[in-house]
């Protein structure tokens, strides 16, 4: 079985590792979700697919919201799930971009993690005050945007007024092209 890199999603304000992998690792097989829209990953994923690494399988569980095509990875077999974005801990991403919907996050994260065993263990891709982990049950009883009401929920992150990516101008055309350089060589200055 080859080594998959599966990206929880298409990132406007990052610029992700996957081509230095790929060619560092040609075997290596890059999986991002099928409503990212983005075209160049060998795996197109779709809620409830399942990726086997070795005797691990993870489940794709569709979470849009932060981004259109964002998508967290639970691995049951080990209590854990990995959520992008979706679910920070204390918070959860804006959805002021990139066909961002705070509606539409706040469903997937209701609906889809919080339905999780409070045990299971949550991996965010980041933390602002540097923590590593929390678990659905405390992002139930202590996250301070999700455990209000969805109208309140919406109105906190329209009020957000969070300043414009640094990187995305550059960071964009390269999440397109899966991490590569947003330009041909011969077009770069």
């Amino acid at each position: 079985m080859p080594l998959v890199a599966p990206r929880i999603q298409f990132k406007p304000a990052c610029s992700p590792g996957t081509a230095k992998i790929k060619e560092r690792l040609p075997s290596v097989r890059s999986g991002i979700s099928e409503a990212s829209g983005v075209e160049c990953a060998d795996l197109r994923l779709k809620d409830g697919d399942v990726l086997e690494v070795g005797a691990l399988r993870l489940e794709v569980i569709a979470t849009p919201g932060h981004t259109s095509g964002c998508v967290s990875y639970h691995l049951a077999s080990h209590g854990l799930v990995f959520t992008g974005d979706a679910l920070l801990i204390r918070g959860c991403g804006r959805t002021d971009f990139q066909q961002g919907d705070s509606r539409q996050l706040y469903a997937s994260v209701h609906e889809r993690l919080f339905t999780l065993p409070d045990n299971t263990v949550v991996y965010p891709a980041h933390d602002y005050q540097g923590r590593t982990a929390s678990t659905i049950g405390e992002e139930k009883a202590f996250n301070p945007r999700l455990t209000k009401g969805l109208d309140e929920f919406v109105g906190i992150m329209a009020a957000l007024n969070l300043p414009y990516p640094k990187a995305i101008d550059r960071a964009l055309p390269a999440n397109i092209n899966c991490g590569g350089d947003p330009l041909p060589a011969a077009a770069q200055v």
